[in-house]
């Protein structure tokens, strides 16, 4: 009589260990290229290269929007200096280049929000590091969007009641003091513009320091 051996139970772990070995031997049907045969530049440089565009459009857009608003207040008393004895003329050039000055502001921060929304999806910046800088720029598009279609239509009315030239009224008619409270106001508006993209422009530094 042959006794044969009872055959050895197998655990579950030493199966899988078993299983592991051979498929890790075994060669796979796809292999993969090496890393050497894959060109660098699309391994890196590319994302690199999207990843500085966006930055560069970032700052672009800021440089633009906060240097008009920078410059914009030499340019006016320059216009009004040059124009000393036609200050409706003066006026007239400064009301079209804040005019161009808020487009090209809206422009600007469009451009802005958009881009700030694009960076954390990209690993540019951390999210909550633009959380700030998005609703500075969302105040600056409303004080320009006030500016462009409340101070100034209302300027332009006060100045067509006036006789279309305002500093030949009388300082005491009502259209004029109207005209004068609307002109600070306005002034008031740029400065706070200005004061939000500066801020702006600190909060994107500190992203830049905390960068993903």
């Amino acid at each position: 009589m042959c006794l044969r051996p009872y055959p050895r139970r197998c655990s579950a772990q030493s199966v899988a260990l078993n299983f592991g070995a051979i498929s890790s031997q075994s060669p796979s049907p796809f292999p993969c290229p090496p890393s050497s045969l894959i060109p660098r530049s699309r391994l890196a440089l590319y994302p690199s290269e999207m990843k500085t565009l966006l930055r560069t459009l970032l700052f672009l857009a800021l440089i633009v929007w906060i240097g008009a608003e920078i410059f914009f207040p030499v340019v006016a008393a320059v216009t009004f200096g040059s124009l000393p004895d036609a200050t409706h003329t003066a006026g007239t050039i400064v009301g079209e280049l804040l005019r161009l000055l808020h487009g090209m502001g809206v422009v600007c921060g469009l451009v802005l929000l958009a881009l700030m929304a694009l960076a954390p999806a990209w690993n540019i910046y951390k999210p909550r590091s633009v959380l700030a800088p998005m609703v500075l720029i969302v105040l600056m598009l409303a004080c320009t969007a006030y500016s462009q279609y409340g101070i100034i239509p209302a300027l332009e009315r006060d100045r067509a009641a006036a006789g279309g030239a305002i500093d030949t009224a009388d300082s005491a008619n009502p259209t004029t003091v109207h005209f004068n409270l609307l002109h600070n106001r306005s002034e008031h508006v740029e400065e706070a513009i200005l004061l939000f993209g500066i801020a702006t422009v600190v909060l994107v530094a500190r992203a830049e320091s905390t960068r993903v």
